[in-house]
């Protein structure tokens, strides 16, 4: 650890790893980051866990928590939230519209990460291919890029306006699709125009191309 006194990102760059990275880069609050290599098994030493006890990345310790005192956060929705509160950025103070980011950030817990991941795992990752787990996480996939485009036909991001933790935990997702899992044509991205411009306007944004490079 080169620099105690700053927020501690334990990381690998997937898409929830990449969240986290994002966002302190989006929010400009200084952090020093360590890769985690969750296919050496990292994530899994005693040192992690104490930090996540669910032995996954991401990760944070904050050494300046509430009241002063050292604060370690996992769960990347968790982290997204934690850090928007510190910094004041990217969740919208109106009740309305927070309760708005918020929902759509569980859309990406609960729905979004999940089943993207699993999509990957047997389109691409499986050592055997079964094209029953292909086929049921496609039409799943596909059905939610059809809510997103459907939400982002008329708004430049998730929340309207104003970019949010909710795109910040989103748009990586998006990405893996195309550069991780190789699965554009599969999934005929092309059939979602609203969602590629908005996956667009997020990646090209400054501190997330600096975000999506940290713990690669």
């Amino acid at each position: 650890m080169q620099y105690p006194d700053r927020i501690q990102l334990y990381s690998l760059g997937t898409p929830n790893g990449q969240k986290a990275a994002v966002a302190l880069e989006e929010m400009a609050l200084p952090y020093e980051a360590h890769r985690v290599d969750i296919m050496e098994g990292d994530q899994f030493t005693d040192e992690f866990v104490t930090i996540n006890p669910n032995s996954k990345i991401p990760a944070i310790v904050d050494p300046n928590g509430p009241n002063g005192e050292p604060l370690a956060v996992f769960e990347s929705g968790a982290i997204l939230i934690y850090l928007a509160e510190k910094s004041g950025k990217c969740l919208p103070p109106d009740p309305a519209a927070r309760s708005e980011c918020l929902q759509w950030l569980f859309f990406q817990v609960g729905g979004v990460g999940p089943m993207f991941g699993q999509f990957g795992h047997f389109y691409k990752y499986a050592k055997e291919k079964i094209p029953y787990g292909i086929e049921r996480y496609q039409t799943e996939v596909k059905r939610l890029l059809g809510v997103l485009e459907k939400r982002l036909q008329e708004r430049d991001f998730l929340v309207g306006a104003e970019y949010t933790i909710a795109d910040i935990a989103t748009f990586p997702w998006v990405g893996c699709l195309v550069w991780g899992y190789k699965a554009a044509e599969i999934l005929e991205l092309e059939s979602f125009p609203a969602v590629m411009a908005w996956y667009d306007r997020c990646a090209k944004r400054p501190a997330s191309v600096r975000g999506l490079e940290v713990t690669k």
